[in-house]
Parts: C-alpha cells; structure tokens; sequence
C-alpha cells in the first residue's frame, strides 16, 4: 500500500473529495497516512497514528516510499507554535507536529506537566473537527495534549471514553484525567481534562477552564451548568 505525508501546517481531512465537504479531523506536519484511494486532485487516506480515513487536497501531502517511512526518525514539536524551516522555506508548526530528526526514538514531554501543557491552549478557538493549535474541538484537545506526552489516543470521545478505569468520584479525579458527558440522548458528546482543585479544561467556545461537580460542568460566565457529567477515567 502506498504511503504518504502531510507537507503543510494543518490539512483539512473531510468526508468526501471536495473543499465544500465536512472537516471531520487533521493532519498536522510529518503525520503519515496510507494512501487509500486517489482521484487526482483528492487522496483518501488512513491516518498512521489514530486510523482515521477521509479525503485530502492532493496538494497538501507527498508521497512517500515505504522505504523511508520505515527508516525515518522523528520528533514532536513541542511548543504550542514553532517555525520550521523546510526546502520550501519556513512553516509554522502546531504542537503535535512530526519533523525529521537524527534522534532515534519521539522526545515526549513528562506527564507531570500535563496541566501545565493544557494550559498553554487557554483561549485558542473552537474549531469542529479541528485539532491543532491553532483551532480545536473538545477531543482533538484531548487527543493532541496527550501526543505529545507519549500516550496516543482515539480521535473521538466516544471512542476515548472507553480507555483506562472508571472513577467512582470527581473527589478522586488528577490532573490529567478525562471527564466525560453525555448530551440528551445519552451519548457522550464531550470530554475534558481535569486539573486540580476539580477544575477542568476543555474546548467549548474556546479552550477554557471551569469547574467540576457530580452533576457537570458549571460555568460562571453563564451561571449554570453546560455539560451533563457521565463519567471520568484515569487514562494513565
């Protein structure tokens, strides 16, 4: 099977091949894929790191052989932002970001400074399907803050909420647990990290920090609950 790369900042991965089809994820710079199918101005693709598929414009990948994907080092940008110079000339880079190295394993950051990580993120807009610095929804957040501290995650929070052990109580939650929450249904329709103190930052509007209780989020802009709480996992 074909291989390939993402050659620029952020690439739109939508559900069909068109500019006008719904984003449903990202590609960030020097994530890799398999080359599913191709109609020439358009590639569907399996995302390597999460097994994600859908379209991307021709125009913002390479092929590559597999040769090199198995033979390429890399590591994460791990600032919110970087600029990077390519033969093309400089890009700026979202955390999260794969870039050629020497070094032969990915540098992660500590997961000690996961909170601290999280907080960078304060005020970066909401984005539908996005996941980089640079616009991001509830579980691309999630999903990115834990890439770059070594632990990959699936890119829905449906998928996520069913990784790592239930907590019994918010009292018991860490910083770095999930906490996820259900729309009307009954479906999990949004997640977020904890941090300390039962607060909890996550991407609604913009990433945020608010506070935590049995029955959900509570936000003090509002005055009033926004999200229904399901439950909360340890993932690590």
């Amino acid at each position: 099977m074909n291989k390939g790369i993402c050659t620029v900042s952020v690439a739109a991965i939508r559900a069909e091949q068109s500019h006008q089809s719904e984003m449903t994820s990202q590609l960030l710079y020097g994530e890799t894929f398999d080359i599913l199918e191709s109609t020439g101005k358009f590639v569907k693709v399996k995302m390597d790191f999460d097994g994600y598929e859908g379209w991307i414009d021709a125009q913002q990948i390479s092929d590559i052989s597999e040769e090199y994907f198995l033979q390429r080092k890399t590591e994460l940008v791990l600032n919110t932002v970087q600029m990077y110079n390519t033969s093309q000339g400089a890009i700026l880079l979202s955390i999260g970001s794969e870039v050629n190295s020497d070094n032969a394993k990915p540098s992660f950051l500590k997961v000690e400074t996961i909170s601290e990580t999280a907080k960078q993120f304060l005020n970066v807009p909401y984005l539908w399907r996005g996941r980089s610095f640079f616009g991001t929804d509830c579980s691309g957040f999630v999903q990115l803050i834990y890439k770059v501290h070594g632990i990959s995650l699936p890119r829905e929070a449906q998928h996520q909420s069913e990784i790592g052990e239930v907590l019994s109580f918010v009292e018991e939650s860490k910083p770095g647990d999930l906490a996820f929450f259900e729309n009307a249904e009954g479906k999990i329709s949004h997640v977020g990290m904890m941090l300390d103190n039962q607060e909890i930052i996550h991407a609604y509007g913009k990433v945020r920090i608010d506070s935590l209780d049995s029955t959900g989020i509570f936000n003090k802009e509002l005055n009033k609950h926004t999200h229904k709480l399901r439950f909360l996992r340890s993932i690590f």
